[in-house]
C-alpha cells in the first residue's frame, strides 16, 4: 500500500453516529444490521491521499484492503482489456474484484483531488461477508444488488397508496395455488361434466398417467364442442378437450401468467414442476393480486366499438403502467406489458378503421417497427409503423391503402401516440408497399449502406406483424436475416455507424451532462439505451439470429460470441436499468421533448452509481464492436 495518512475510523462510542448516518446513505450499508455496520466501522481506518497520489497499481502486489471513498474522486485508469477511465466517488467501494479474488489490481487507481477513504483489511472483509448477507451479496454481485435497491426506491416513490400483498413478479411457485381437479383422457364426458358441476369449477384439466397436462375443457367450450357438435356424453373427454395446452412452470411469475392469459384470451393456466402439474392459476387469482388487472385493460380494448373508447383505453394503459411501477415490476416485464397493450389497441383500431374504409385485412398486414417491433415500448412513444399489401397493380391500389392508413395514424395520434417526426408511418407511400417492393427496398439498403440506409435499417429491421396477414412478413424477416449474414460489409457499415454514439462519461470516467433549460441533464435514450439496442442488432444480424428483442438478442448472441453468461447478463441488466429510469422520468409531468432526459441532481446516490456502471457497460460494448469491426 503506498504511503498515506492513516487514522482509526472511529471509536465505538457516540462519535460513531455521524459516520453511521453517512454510511447508511450507500449500498450495502443501508441494508446491514446495526451490529454489522458497527463492525465495519470498528475494523476500518481512515486513509487520506493528496491530489495526484497513487492509491493502487498492479505493481503494489496483492490487494490488502477494501477501500470506501468518503470524499473526493478516485480515477481508475484504462486496463489492458481496453476499458476506459472510470471515476469512483463518495460511497463507492473498490477494488472489489481484486479483493474477492485475492490478486493485484489490473489497473492503476489515483486520487484526482484530495481523497479520504476508509480501508477495511481483506481478512475483515471475508469475516463481515460471513455474517452479513447484504454485504456478501453486494460483494458477489454489486450491480445486481444496486439494481434491486434502485427498484425498491423507485417503487416507494411511485406508490402513493398501499400496495397489494403480492407483486406481479411473484413466482407462481410461491403462490397458494389451487390443487388441480383433473381426469384422464379416456374419462367419459358425462363423468367429467358431473364433476365440474358438483365441484362448481369452470374447467376440467386432463392429465396423463405421469401427471403431465394433455388438455383442458372449459365451460366456454361446451356450446361449440359438445352441444352444437352433438357429441355423445359417453365420448371420452379427449375428443373435445383443447390440446395442446399452454402451461407455465413454478419459476414463471404472475406477470407471465397475466400476459399469457391476455394474449391467448384464456382464464386458466396449469402450473408445472419438472413437467408435472402441481397447481392451477386463474385470472381470478390475478384479480385478487391487482387492483387494476391486465385482463381488465385488455378486455376494455377488445370490446371497444369506436375511437373514443380506445382513447380512454390508452389512458388506462398509462395508468396501469404507473400501477405496475408501484408494484416494483422490472423494466423488461413492464415494457413487454406496455407493448402488448399498445399492440391490442393498435390491432383494434386498425380493425375498426378497416371496416369503415371497406379494406380487407386478409390482403395486407400492419407492421410495427422500432421499439414496438422489439416489444420495448416505454410510456412516451411515437409511431413507427408500415403496411404491406397484396396487389398486382400497386400504383392503382396504393391510394386506398394510404387513405386507410392515414386515418389510423391520425387516430393513434389522438390516442396519445404522436405522429412520427421522421414520417415512418403507414400513411407515407414509402411505408405502404407490396412484399416485392419492401424486399427491393431492404435489398437496396443492405447493398449500398448509405448513411440514411443505415438509419432506416436501425428502425425497419426490427419489424413485427401486428394485424392482418402475418405470413406476408415471413419472407421479409427471412430476407433480412439471410442477406445481412451474407453481406459482412453491411455489418461493418452498421458497426461504424454505432461507433458514432457518445457514451456520457468524461475523460476521467465521471458522468458527462448536457445543459438543458438550465439543468444538467443526461439523455438516457440516445446516449444510453440506443447503444445496447444497436450493438445487439448488429451482432444478431451478422450471426443470423432472427429474434428482435434486445435482451433476447443478447441471450442468443452471447454463446455465439463466446461471452460468459455474466457478461451477457451485465449487458441486459444495464439496458433494463436505463429503460426503467426512462419510465420513471416519463411517469412525471415531463414535457414530451424531455421524455428521455434525467436531471443528474434528481438521482439518489444508488441511481447515480448504477447509472455510471450502465454507461461503463455501454462503453465496453462499443469497444468490443470497435475490436470486432476495426477501421
Amino acid at each position: 500500500m503506498p504511503a498515506a495518512a492513516h487514522s482509526p475510523a472511529a471509536s465505538a462510542d457516540a462519535t460513531d453516529a455521524p459516520l453511521v448516518a453517512e454510511l447508511k446513505q450507500y449500498a450495502p450499508f443501508m441494508q446491514m444490521q446495526p451490529e454489522h455496520l458497527q463492525g465495519f466501522i470498528d475494523a476500518a481506518r481512515t486513509a487520506s491521499y493528496a491530489p495526484g497520489a497513487q492509491i493502487l497499481a498492479p505493481s503494489t502486489g496483492i490487494v490488502t484492503h477494501l477501500m470506501l471513498v468518503r470524499s473526493g474522486h478516485v480515477t481508475r485508469h484504462g486496463n489492458s482489456e481496453g476499458d476506459g477511465e472510470f471515476e469512483f466517488e463518495a460511497g463507492d467501494l473498490f477494488p472489489i474484484g481484486a479483493v474477492m479474488a485475492g490478486r493485484p489490481v489490473s489497473s492503476g487507481y489515483d486520487a484526482h483531488d484530495a481523497v479520504q477513504c476508509l480501508q477495511l483489511p481483506v481478512a475483515e472483509v471475508h469475516a463481515l461477508a460471513a455474517v452479513s448477507a447484504p454485504f456478501a451479496e453486494f460483494m458477489q454481485g454489486r450491480v445486481r444488488a444496486q439494481l434491486q435497491l434502485s427498484r425498491q426506491a423507485m417503487q416507494a416513490q411511485v406508490a402513493s397508496t398501499s400496495l397489494d400483498e403480492h407483486a406481479l413478479e411473484t413466482r407462481l411457485g410461491a403462490l397458494a395455488l389451487k390443487k388441480p381437479i383433473s381426469v384422464s383422457p379416456d374419462t367419459p364426458l358425462e363423468q367429467a361434466l358431473g364433476t365440474m358441476h358438483d365441484r362448481k369449477i369452470g374447467s376440467m384439466l386432463v392429465l396423463d398417467t405421469t401427471g403431465a397436462a394433455r388438455g383442458i375443457l372449459t365451460r366456454h367450450d361446451m356450446l361449440d364442442r359438445v352441444v352444437l357438435a352433438r357429441v355423445p356424453l359417453d365420448a371420452p373427454i379427449s375428443q373435445v378437450m383443447t390440446s395442446p395446452i399452454h402451461t407455465l412452470t413454478t419459476q414463471h411469475t404472475a406477470q407471465d401468467a397475466a400476459l399469457l392469459m391476455s394474449r391467448l384470451t384464456i382464464r386458466h393456466v396449469p402450473v408445472t414442476r419438472d413437467g408435472v402439474v402441481v397447481g392451477m392459476v386463474s385470472e381470478r387469482d390475478l384479480f385478487a393480486m391487482q387492483r387494476m388487472s391486465i385482463r381488465h385493460v385488455s378486455s376494455g380494448i377488445r370490446s371497444a366499438q369506436d375511437e373514443a373508447a380506445l382513447v380512454q383505453s390508452a389512458q388506462q394503459i398509462r395508468a396501469f403502467a404507473r400501477h405496475l411501477i408501484g408494484q416494483g415490476v422490472a423494466a423488461r416485464q413492464l415494457t413487454q406489458l406496455i407493448s402488448h397493450l399498445n399492440d391490442l389497441l393498435t390491432e383494434r383500431l386498425v380493425t375498426l378503421k378497416a371496416e369503415v374504409h371497406g379494406m380487407d385485412l386478409q390482403q395486407a398486414c400492419w407492421l410495427a417497427f422500432g421499439s414496438e417491433g422489439r416489444s420495448e415500448q416505454t410510456i412516451s412513444t411515437d409511431q413507427d409503423n408500415g403496411l404491406v399489401f397484396l396487389s398486382d397493380k400497386p400504383e392503382q391500389d396504393r391510394g386506398r391503402w394510404l387513405t386507410f392508413a392515414r386515418d389510423v395514424n391520425e387516430a393513434l395520434d389522438r390516442c396519445g401516440y404522436p405522429l412520427c417526426k421522421g414520417n415512418i408511418m403507414a400513411s407515407n407511400p414509402e411505408c405502404c408497399l407490396t412484399p416485392r417492393e419492401w424486399g427491393a427496398r431492404f435489398d437496396r439498403w443492405m447493398e449500398y449502406g448509405a448513411p440514411q440506409d443505415l438509419l432506416n435499417a436501425n428502425i425497419y429491421f426490427d419489424l413485427r406483424p401486428l394485424v392482418g396477414r402475418s405470413d406476408l412478413t415471413d419472407a421479409l424477416r427471412a430476407q433480412i436475416t439471410r442477406q445481412a449474414k451474407a453481406l459482412p460489409r453491411f455489418a461493418k457499415q452498421m458497426a461504424d455507424n454505432a461507433l458514432r454514439h457518445r457514451v456520457p462519461l468524461n475523460w476521467r470516467g465521471a458522468i458527462d451532462t448536457d445543459t438543458v433549460d438550465g439543468q444538467e441533464m443526461v439523455d438516457l435514450k440516445h446516449h444510453g439505451t440506443a447503444v445496447f439496442v444497436d450493438v445487439a442488432r448488429i451482432y444478431a444480424l451478422a450471426l443470423g439470429v432472427p429474434v428482435t428483442g434486445t435482451r433476447e438478442r443478447f441471450e442468443a448472441i452471447g454463446p455465439l460470441l463466446h461471452m460468459s453468461s455474466q457478461d451477457t447478463e451485465a449487458w441486459s441488466a444495464a439496458f433494463e436499468y436505463l429503460q426503467m429510469l426512462r419510465l420513471q422520468v416519463q411517469m412525471g409531468d415531463t414535457p414530451p421533448e424531455h421524455a428521455n432526459l434525467v436531471p443528474l441532481e434528481s438521482l439518489n446516490s444508488i441511481d447515480r452509481h448504477i447509472l455510471k456502471e450502465s454507461f461503463r457497460t455501454a462503453r465496453r460494448l462499443l469497444q468490443k464492436i470497435g475490436r470486432d469491426y476495426p477501421s
